[in-house]
């Protein structure tokens, strides 16, 4: 084992890691610059414009401001993330693989902006009615905490937008050779429950909210597999061409 190159990759992943918290930690401080325009218009749009919101805590407007920042960095983190996963793997990819792999970063942005739009008007108004309809049917007075109330549409959001990126996730690792359709399709079981389980714990406890959820999730990672099949088949391709223009050459 050459020790020297080790250690030297070690480095190098530790300046990545260090740069995606920096970049994530940047964004989140300055995503709070905004933060008290985006409550307003959360504020003035249904669910939110129905209630009431409370402060139970000196520490709660903090807590949202917390909440919300970190969602909001995500836009930026999450491509930034597969900016430095390809700066870092791109010394073993050819210089075609290393340009297409760089196209799918912008697409990375453009998905979790859809997933957030969908997590938001489809998925958390879904839960959030069915949770204050089973409080007016227990006869319990609707008072909620701000900090409650973002937690729990974080708790849905984030997940539901995260999800949006696993068919450019998937695409992205197949072309940095990281992943390949094949393991795609031996993880399915083992991926089909953890979505499932994860679209019961952010949906409404009952079996209409539960597939309403789990059916996109697992269409996403059935779409992941397909995107991942198209990458590595036109990788099998170029390779095939490379091998038969050097044997070719060393004839």
């Amino acid at each position: 084992m050459n020790w020297s190159l080790y250690v030297e990759h070690l480095t190098e992943l530790r300046k990545r890691l260090f740069w995606i918290l920096a970049v994530f930690l940047v964004s989140m401080i300055t995503a709070m610059f905004f933060t008290g325009d985006v409550l307003h218009f959360l504020k003035s749009r249904p669910p939110a414009s129905l209630v009431t919101w409370n402060a139970f805590s000196p520490f709660d407007g903090i807590k949202i401001y917390m909440y919300l920042s970190a969602a909001l960095s995500m836009v930026v983190a999450v491509p930034f993330t597969l900016l430095q996963i390809w700066s870092f793997v791109k010394k073993g990819l050819r210089k075609d693989e290393r340009l297409a792999a760089l196209k799918y970063v912008p697409v990375a942005f453009l998905l979790i902006i859809i997933g957030f739009v969908f997590a938001y008007f489809v998925v958390f108004p879904m839960a959030f009615r069915f949770t204050t309809d089973t409080t007016k049917n227990l006869g319990l007075v609707e008072t909620y905490g701000i900090a409650q109330y973002f937690s729990f549409l974080t708790n849905i959001v984030v997940p539901v937008s995260l999800a949006f990126e696993l068919p450019v996730i998937a695409m992205f690792l197949t072309r940095l050779r990281i992943l390949n359709p094949v393991k795609l399709g031996k993880m399915r079981k083992v991926a089909y429950m953890v979505l499932v389980f994860i679209a019961c714990m952010i949906s409404p406890p009952e079996f209409f909210s539960h597939i309403s959820v789990s059916v996109p999730f697992i269409v996403l990672y059935e779409v992941s597999v397909l995107m991942s099949r198209v990458v590595y088949r036109k990788q099998q391709r170029l390779e095939s061409k490379y091998d038969d223009r050097m044997n070719y050459g060393a004839v």
